[in-house]
């Protein structure tokens, strides 16, 4: 397979090098419903002053990441915290464990719907769901739940997926500040109309690229941009590391000047695989499971065969994965993938100690510097040095 930039002028092709830069990339992988912890790790992150010259994401790494880097309103810190609050109430969840409010009904009737419980100022408190303003605790979700339920919907048994493209993107991004943010960032996203994979750079990504990214197979149907249609980057490649640092002639990376990389990655974990507890969860295992063994091999390949200097027989970068789940109790993992309110609160204070702990075991090599949110009010890191043009998209082919 080989890459190459869609921009107007290519990279050039050079020979393997070791950085010394002294730059530094953040790798999201995805996975959906333990993603507070990567929420909760980013607030660490932000309360120590670290930031990234390079995010790569896949998945629901995609929303995290962006959270972190542009999140509507400008304050990545609330933005990200207000991630746990998703979760569905446990008495409620026990009963019915859907999380109706990240997973809505698709079709036109349905958006004109939710768009007009967003405009009435006595329904808007229960949907807006980055604002200050969203209602929490068990009687707000009841309330969701039963207008949920009222929602029309299109779904029929042709339909190609269940749910709507993730409906309050707009809401959780400030996509016009993407452009203009510190960080190079990347999102990735499977073109099945050509049969290749696709990264979007920062001065591509709206929120239509956002909701291709999310478009995991049934869940959401394959989304179109042009003649394109689109499926969940992170379906098959959990972690983007060739795109950022390979050295392959045929195939350059376009950040081969990193020195250290630091992983997110909450799919490869062997203690996901457990017996499930009901015929839902079952469902919920038979997307993850395959999952985790592609992420591990995902990690594990780039260590072996991309990041290894021929000539020295050591790694090129120092690859640093964050321990997220090494403050989750024993007796919580069969739980570690619910919608859940307690676990999304649980999730994002292990993320937090995750990260807090990270910082404190890298403080030389993560020198504080400016946070990654497009503010005026704050200092930001000066942007790396791109390989490619400004609005690099890479294809993978």
């Amino acid at each position: 397979m080989a890459t190459r930039p869609a921009s107007k002028a290519a990279p050039a092709r050079r020979a393997a090098v070791p950085p010394a830069s002294g730059k530094k990339a953040l790798l999201i992988s995805g996975g959906a419903p333990n993603s507070s912890l990567v929420a909760g790790a980013l607030v660490a992150f932000i309360d120590r002053g670290i930031s990234f010259d390079v995010i790569s994401t896949a998945g629901a790494g995609a929303l995290m990441g962006l959270l972190y880097a542009a999140p509507a309103g400008g304050d990545p810190r609330a933005a990200l915290t207000q991630w746990q609050n998703v979760g569905v109430d446990d008495a409620i969840y026990d009963w019915f464990p859907i999380n109706y409010k990240v997973f809505m009904k698709p079709g036109a009737a349905a958006a004109s719907y939710r768009n007009a419980l967003l405009a009435s100022p006595f329904t808007r408190p229960l949907f807006d769901t980055f604002s200050s303003s969203y209602m929490q605790g068990p009687w707000a979700d009841w309330l969701r739940l039963g207008f949920a339920a009222m929602s029309p919907t299109d779904l029929t048994a042709n339909s190609r997926g269940m749910c709507a493209h993730l409906p309050f993107a707009a809401q959780a991004v400030d996509f016009s500040a993407v452009p203009n943010i510190a960080p190079e960032f990347y999102i990735n996203a499977y073109n099945t109309t050509r049969g290749e994979m696709t990264i979007w750079g920062k001065d591509a990504i709206t929120v239509e690229h956002m909701q291709a990214a999310f478009a995991f197979p049934m869940i959401y149907p394959p989304y179109r941009i042009g003649d394109d249609e689109y499926i969940e980057g992170s379906a098959i490649d959990t972690i983007n590391f060739k795109a950022l640092v390979s050295d392959d002639p045929a195939a350059p990376g376009i950040h081969r000047d990193l020195d250290t990389l630091v992983v997110f990655d909450i799919l490869g974990l062997d203690k996901l695989i457990r017996v499930p507890r009901s015929l839902y969860d079952s469902w919920v295992h038979s997307i993850i499971n395959p999952l985790v063994q592609l992420s591990k091999d995902d990690v594990r390949l780039f260590e072996l065969q991309h990041n290894i200097d021929a000539a020295t027989g050591k790694p090129k970068r120092k690859l640093l994965k964050v321990n997220l789940t090494a403050h989750i109790p024993e007796n919580h993992w069969p739980k570690m993938l619910d919608w859940s309110a307690s676990n999304m609160k649980l999730l994002f204070d292990a993320g937090y100690q995750a990260g807090q702990t990270f910082c404190d075991e890298h403080p030389a090599l993560l020198t504080p510097v400016a946070s990654p949110a497009a503010s005026e009010s704050r200092s930001r890191a000066a942007p790396i040095d791109a390989a490619v043009s400004a609005d690099a998209t890479m294809e993978t082919q």
